[in-house]
């Protein structure tokens, strides 16, 4: 009787049914939804390697689809995906999930209205433009939870870029906005506004490079394309405190509260 007791207990333990083991599943899609078969043809069917429990994903595993047009990497509980990586055919991270909550990674939103409502849209507006309907740029890039989050580039329609960091669908960290009429910012941003350390360059050649402040010039320096320059401070636009120097580095002015002297 004791010998039966052990065997009986080593075979539950050893069942697929009751432990983990390490298996393959292929995925076809139903009238449900998706569902994991332990048959089919991985020229057809995606097709899971890895740790299994009652015959569905538990553990680390690898879901490779057909013609490596796209894989799966990472850990699921009881069939779904809990921390996994999903990743293009080149190899680049396209979206994940991180505790069982999908954040797509990588991917392409519409910024404009839908019924009146303004916000980032996954499918672009395709009927007639109105008030309530349109949209104003094209935002491709990384995203989470429905916003621009880390690297992407914004285009809009008449030509201006901006390509950079976002954080909560702001511009926010380093970038590079680039306007239709030539000038061009290089630096940080906060806020979506220019603020820190950033350098303007106008279309007539123009440069300023210094420190921004909630989308104005703060504190810096104003190089003039003939090379005369201004050292300074800025107050609501204009310059404020500061020097002029010419192109061979002599002063000959300043500004003093708004007023050249």
């Amino acid at each position: 009787m004791k010998h039966l007791l052990i065997i009986l207990s080593f075979l539950l333990l050893s069942s697929p049914v009751i432990g983990k083991e390490t298996g393959v599943l292929y995925l076809y899609e139903s009238s449900s939804g998706f569902v994991l078969k332990s048959f089919g043809d991985s020229k057809v069917h995606p097709k899971y390697e890895g740790k299994i429990t009652n015959r569905k994903p538990n553990g680390f595993g690898v879901l490779t689809y057909p013609y490596g047009e796209k894989s799966v990497v990472g850990e699921w509980k009881n069939g779904k995906e809990w921390n996994t990586k999903h990743k293009n055919k080149d190899g680049k991270i396209i979206g994940k999930f991180e505790d069982g909550e999908w954040i797509l990674k990588w991917g392409v939103l519409y910024f404009g209205f839908r019924n009146g409502k303004v916000g980032y849209y996954t499918v672009k507006w395709e009927g007639f433009e109105s008030e309530d309907n349109r949209d104003f740029s094209k935002y491709e890039g990384e995203i989470k939870i429905g916003f621009p989050n880390g690297q992407g580039i914004l285009t809009f329609p008449d030509g201006e870029k901006y390509e950079g960091e976002y954080k909560d669908g702001e511009r926010n960290g380093q970038g590079t906005y680039t306007w239709n009429d030539g000038g061009k910012y290089i630096g940080e941003y906060k806020n979506s506004l220019k603020n820190g350390q950033g350098t303007y360059t106008f279309l007539n050649g123009d440069k300023f490079e210094g420190e921004w402040k909630e989308g104005e010039q703060d504190e810096g320096t104003h190089t003039w394309s003939d090379g005369y320059k201004y050292v300074g401070s800025w107050k609501r636009g204009q310059m404020w405190n500061g020097i002029y120097y010419d192109n061979k580095g002599n002063i000959f002015g300043k500004q003093v509260n708004g007023v050249q002297q």
